[in-house]
C-alpha cells in the first residue's frame, strides 16, 4: 500500500512539473505563421475598416486576415508582433530555422518607406528586431578608427534601419560555447534618410546555444560605392 502510494505521488509530482514547463516554454513560432499577403487584401482590408466602428485601424486590418483566409497561426503572430511593436501591422512572409534561433521577413504594408523587416524568433526574448537600432553596439563602432575616418567626409554619418528587400537573408555562423551569430549590415547615412550614403555598418547579433540574446558587437565597415 506504502508503494502504492509513493508512486502516486511521484507521478503527481511528474504531471505538475510536465504542466508547469508547458507553461514556461510556449510553442516555437514556425512556417506556420507564414501567409503571403493577397494582392487586393490591402484595398478590401482598407475599405471595410473605413466603415467599421473600431477606434483601432491596424487592430481591423487584422481581423480581416481572417476573412481573407490568413491561417490561425498567421494571424496569431501578427498580434503577438501587433503588442510587441507598439501598434504596428506586419505579416510574416518567409521563414528561416537556424536552431535554437529562427529568422523571418516580414512585411509591413502600412510603412510608408520600406515595406520589409526582419526579426529573429524563438529566442530569449522571443522576438527581435534587428532593426531596433537601442541594441546595436552603437558606442564601439563610434569609437572605432574607421568611423572617425568617415566623419570627416561625413560630418554627420550615422547608422539607420536597414533597406530589407525580403529575398537577402544574413549570415549565420556558430558562436561561442555553441550559439549562433547573425551577421547583419545597416546602412550609414550623412544625416537623414535620403541623404548621401556613407557606407554600411555590420554588427554580429549573438546568441548562446540556449538562444539567449548576448547582445551585438560592431564588425567593422565598408565604403560607400564609388560615384558612377
Amino acid at each position: 500500500m506504502r508503494n502504492a502510494y509513493q508512486l502516486l505521488l511521484a507521478f503527481l509530482s511528474l504531471t505538475v512539473s510536465l504542466m508547469a514547463q508547458s507553461k514556461l516554454a510556449p510553442a516555437k513560432i514556425g512556417d506556420s505563421a507564414l501567409w503571403q499577403l493577397p494582392p487586393q487584401f490591402m484595398g478590401t482590408a482598407h475599405a471595410a475598416c473605413e466603415q467599421s466602428s473600431s477606434s483601432n485601424y491596424a487592430d481591423c486590418i487584422i481581423g480581416q486576415m481572417t476573412k481573407a483566409g490568413a491561417p490561425a497561426d498567421a494571424v496569431g503572430f501578427t498580434r503577438k508582433l501587433y503588442k510587441q511593436s507598439h501598434g504596428e501591422f506586419g505579416v510574416m512572409t518567409g521563414f528561416q530555422d537556424e536552431g535554437p534561433v529562427a529568422f523571418a521577413w516580414i512585411t509591413y504594408p502600412l510603412r510608408a518607406n520600406s515595406n520589409y523587416g526582419l526579426l529573429l524568433l524563438n529566442g530569449q526574448p522571443r522576438i527581435v528586431n534587428v532593426d531596433d537600432l537601442k541594441l546595436l553596439d552603437v558606442k564601439a563602432m563610434k569609437q572605432s578608427s574607421q568611423f572617425q575616418d568617415a566623419k570627416v567626409q561625413f560630418p554627420n554619418i550615422d547608422v539607420w534601419p536597414g533597406d530589407r528587400d525580403g529575398k537577402i537573408w544574413p549570415n549565420s555562423q556558430v558562436g561561442s560555447d555553441g550559439g549562433i551569430q547573425f551577421t547583419v549590415a545597416y546602412p550609414l547615412r550623412n544625416g537623414c534618410h535620403a541623404c548621401a550614403s556613407a557606407g554600411q555598418a555590420i554588427f554580429n547579433w549573438n546568441f548562446d546555444a540556449t538562444g539567449k540574446f548576448l547582445g551585438t558587437s560592431f564588425q567593422g565597415m565598408l565604403d560607400p560605392p564609388l560615384p558612377q
